[in-house]
């Protein structure tokens, strides 16, 4: 695939199923996210794959961390939140890993760990495979964080759900004077 059509032409796939990323795929994937902008060549990120029956022990973390938030979840609501993990056949969960630099601002650092995130879903549209980017609360609750083993220095920059899409849409083209100026020097 050419790489400005790849570019022009990715989109998010909110339905995926089976199969998910071999391991030959997820390792092309893991190696271009460490390819991803780094400053000072500090590696601020790191990743977990949740595939199989993890899927689920993940969605029973979340319930947990949902019922610490808010003991009285509706049972559907809980069991919408355990089974959101199950939305695709792999999760990654893309971790920001920073830390005090005397050239690399944490800001950098996490923008670098979200470079990463975005070249897994390149890469995952690359080989054939659909790829959804998610946050909302289960990227920001602590017993989360906890349950994933991350440090009090860590964030998670999201989840990206992994699979075969079930439904291709096309990629729309955007007015680019919507977006794009020319400066013309200083005001």
């Amino acid at each position: 695939m050419d790489a400005l059509d790849l570019l022009h032409n990715r989109v998010s796939c909110p339905a995926l199923i089976e199969p998910g990323p071999t391991k030959q795929q997820l390792d092309s994937i893991y190696q271009a996210a460490l390819r991803a902008p780094d400053h000072g060549a500090i590696r601020p990120w790191r990743f977990l794959t949740v595939a199989g029956d993890s899927r689920q022990q993940l969605g029973d973390l979340y319930l947990k961390a949902a019922l610490v938030e808010n003991p009285q979840l509706s049972p559907e609501r809980q069991d919408k939140i355990r089974k959101m993990p199950l939305r695709a056949p792999t999760v990654i969960v893309v971790i920001a890993a920073v830390s005090e630099h005397p050239k690399v601002p944490i800001l950098e650092q996490e923008i670098s760990a979200g470079c990463a995130a975005q070249n897994i879903i390149l890469a995952a549209h690359a080989q054939g495979l659909g790829a959804m980017w998610r946050t909302g609360d289960m990227a920001y609750l602590p017993t989360v964080k906890s349950g994933l083993g991350l440090t009090e220095e860590e964030s998670i920059i999201g989840y990206i759900y992994l699979g075969t899409a079930k439904k291709v849409r096309k990629a729309t083209t955007h007015d680019l004077s919507n977006y794009v100026t020319d400066w013309q020097g200083i005001l």
